[in-house]
């Protein structure tokens, strides 16, 4: 079957080729009722716009990025950016508009990646994650003139748009709650420690111990269960292990929840267990996992949806998500004494 050209839209309608590009496009020279006879004709015809030929043309590509700098067998288990790539994809197939998505070894390769994506005009913009202390991706991207938005807290970039949680707050509550169970001996499994969100909850979480009069200890993994499982050994295994444990995302606390089944250190009986970010994980098994509730996916909805703004010249900002909450649920219990 021929593939339908603007020829045979405006065979279809009556008009020029020209006056069919320009409505097809959004540009002015042609009335309203005409676009509407054009987009009708489009759809019954299923035209659709060659990509090729956009670019050419300096039409918008329609697609955004999003590089992950995240071994690829990591997003295959964790349900964060499964979640949260859905929320992105829910607001952009309402405009449609495309993702390119694209997993790369470090960010050196992440801005590479975005630099071929624009110089191809492949991409009208990126979204931006894992943000880190001095990250020199958001200087490099405003060099290049990308439009982008941040998925962190970004704050401290005036002329940089950012979607961000308050870290902070969230810890303080797992703290002020385990405390308040009467723990008194406190570990922490982190995520990737350069990065900023896991950096602020670090610092939160020995900050709370201070405030709180607690014994606390940081061991850092990469968000694997493989590397959770191993500082939960160490931590089970000290002359006087944790009464509880906070792991920065749902894999590794279901980890970390199999291996004091192995060890024989019973949930909550001895060991209080909480995980950042809920999900299904976190609640199918057994027991269950008190967590910190955020709704994913509607962080990366809002995320795809200022970058439609900026892309169409909205001035920058910084928008809060809203905070996180403790979902109490079976793993965790007051100490016993």
């Amino acid at each position: 079957m021929k593939r339908p050209t603007i020829a045979d839209i405006a065979a279809r309608v009556g008009i020029s080729k020209v006056a069919v590009s320009y409505a097809l496009n959004g540009r002015q020279g042609v009335s309203s009722a005409t676009r509407e006879k054009v987009l009708t004709a489009a759809a019954e015809l299923g035209w659709t716009a060659n990509a090729a030929a956009r670019t050419l043309s300096g039409a918008k590509a329609q697609t955004v990025g999003l590089a992950v700098a995240r071994p690829a067998s990591t997003l295959g288990v964790e349900s964060f950016f499964m979640r949260f790539i859905g929320g992105i994809e829910a607001v952009l197939s309402q405009h449609s508009v495309g993702l390119l998505l694209q997993v790369v070894p470090d960010h050196r390769a992440e801005t590479a990646a975005v630099r071929r994506w624009w110089g191809g005009r492949r991409v009208d913009g990126v979204i931006v994650v894992d943000l880190f202390d001095e990250d020199d991706r958001l200087d490099n991207l405003r060099a290049m003139g990308v439009p982008f938005v941040v998925v962190g807290d970004a704050r401290d970039h005036p002329a940089v748009t950012c979607v961000w949680s308050d870290e902070i707050s969230g810890m303080r509550q797992v703290m002020d709650y385990l405390a308040a169970l009467g723990h008194r001996r406190i570990a922490r499994v982190s995520g990737v420690a350069a990065f900023r969100h896991t950096a602020q909850r670090t610092a939160e979480f020995h900050a709370g111990a201070e405030r709180l009069a607690l014994e606390a200890v940081t061991l850092q993994a990469d968000f694997t269960g493989k590397d959770s499982a191993q500082a939960t050994r160490h931590l089970l295994t000290r002359p006087e292990p944790p009464t509880a444990i906070i792991y920065d995302n749902d894999v590794m606390a279901v980890a970390g929840l199999g291996v004091a089944a192995e060890m024989h250190v019973s949930v909550p009986g001895r060991l209080s267990v909480v995980s950042w970010d809920d999900s299904a994980l976190c609640q199918l098994t057994h027991p269950a996992i008190t967590s910190l509730t955020r709704d994913v996916g509607a962080c990366g909805a809002d995320a795809a949806s200022r970058l439609l703004q900026v892309i169409d010249g909205a001035p920058p900002g910084a928008f809060e998500e809203p905070p996180h909450r403790l979902t109490v649920r079976a793993s965790t219990a007051p100490v016993r004494r």
